[in-house]
């Protein structure tokens, strides 16, 4: 009879799959397929939005009793680049010096497939009180529209009930659970365009150019926006792109684009945030014509409250790696600001050194260690929850 797979096993075959946002490639099907033959219900689901492409999703649980403890992740990965600076192919899930590798190994097929093994190990140790179940999503490095946060809506709607949840970014810094997060910032995207009046640079009197509004805005934009918090670090704006569109030495440009983005603590909302932007860009323009426009954001700061549930995570990693992780909201957004909706929830996943660099991977023994970890979880939680 043929072993269980492994993690090292579920990760290579993920990472096989192309399953590029918003492509699949197989990748959740053969999940369904896993998990079934494990004994879960699992179910795969489709979401469509105009103008958005469709997204494949899944939804698998073992048992039907409460508690339920969910692991939740993704399978799509963002695009691998030129494949040739690889040095393995980028979907050859290639084992080499002590390492998985390819595109997705970290983030986070790797921490999907570590949940997967430690699922099936401790269910296949016998009866517990509650259930498990897996939250997975092919649109997390995408738009978001078309994932997780309607997979939970269609979950909830058939009655499902959800009391904690790991999401299984990678999260480690050094060493494998050297830090968990207990809580994301918000992200929002702003397009601000300059207005001025295009001319020849012999004749500046008649022309009129925004690039003199430059530095006042600049200025006002990177202004500082918040200290921070006892949770949070303060918020930070960048700008990530100006342009004038001109490929003349000789014309002076009509207008200014500028993109820049903000990752926000809890001291903000998008509402706020939009407001305090709107009045620094105000006073900086100082009449002149200007246009400013938010992109639309489901990324919000949240912050999961310590208690029994994050001492519980942070006791299994302490006990499998014998360091007591850190907490932190910084880094990213990741689905967990959609789930913590419903229950609470931690991200905890594998060193994040290689996440969407060239050469990803992910060393053999941190897929084994996470395995350990998460499998501790299920032991603390269900003797503690569902006592």
């Amino acid at each position: 009879m043929p072993h269980p797979p492994t993690a090292i096993d579920i990760a290579r075959a993920l990472i096989a799959f192309p399953s590029v946002t918003p492509a699949d490639a197989g990748a959740l099907p053969y999940l369904r397929d896993l998990l079934a033959g494990a004994g879960f219900s699992a179910e795969l689901v489709t979401f469509s939005e105009a103008g958005t492409p469709d997204v494949l999703n899944l939804y698998a649980r073992y048992g039907t009793a409460a508690p339920n403890f969910v692991f939740a992740g993704h399978t799509d990965v963002v695009p691998p680049g030129d494949a040739s600076r690889w040095r393995f192919g980028p979907f050859s899930a290639e084992v080499a010096e002590g390492h998985v590798w390819g595109r997705g190994a970290c983030d986070m097929k790797g921490g999907l497939a570590a949940g997967v093994a430690a699922a099936r190990r401790f269910i296949a140790r016998g009866t517990f009180r509650g259930s498990i179940s897996f939250l997975v999503t092919g649109d997390e490095e995408g738009p978001a529209i078309n994932g997780t946060v309607k997979l939970i809506r269609w979950a909830l709607a058939r009655g499902e009930r959800f009391d904690h949840c790991i999401v299984g970014e990678p999260t480690s810094i050094e060493a494998l659970g050297d830090a968990i997060k207990h809580g994301r910032r918000g992200s929002l995207t702003g397009r601000l365009v300059l207005h001025g009046r295009q001319g020849h640079v012999a004749h500046p009197r008649t022309a009129d150019n925004p690039i003199r509004a430059l530095p006042s805005v600049l200025s006002c934009l990177f202004a500082p926006l918040d200290e921070g918090d006892a949770e949070f670090e303060p918020s930070n704006l960048e700008v990530v792109s100006v342009d004038v569109g001109n490929p003349a030495a000789n014309v002076i440009p009509g207008e200014v684009r500028l993109v820049f983005n903000v990752r926000f603590n809890d001291l903000w909302t998008p509402e706020t945030l939009k407001a305090e932007i709107v009045r620094r860009v105000e006073a900086a323009a100082d009449g002149r014509r200007h246009m400013l426009a938010f992109d639309p954001t489901n990324a919000v700061a949240f912050l999961t409250q310590w208690g029994a549930f994050t001492d519980l995570v942070a006791g299994a990693v302490e006990d499998v790696t014998g360091r007591r992780p850190s907490f932190s909201t910084g880094g990213g957004t990741s689905d967990a600001r959609f789930i913590k909706d419903v229950c609470p929830v931690v991200d905890l996943g594998l060193p994040h050194a290689t996440i969407h660099a060239v050469d990803e991977r992910v060393a053999l023994a941190d897929l084994e260690g996470l395995t350990r970890i998460y499998e501790r979880v299920l032991e603390r939680y269900f003797a503690k929850f569902a006592s």
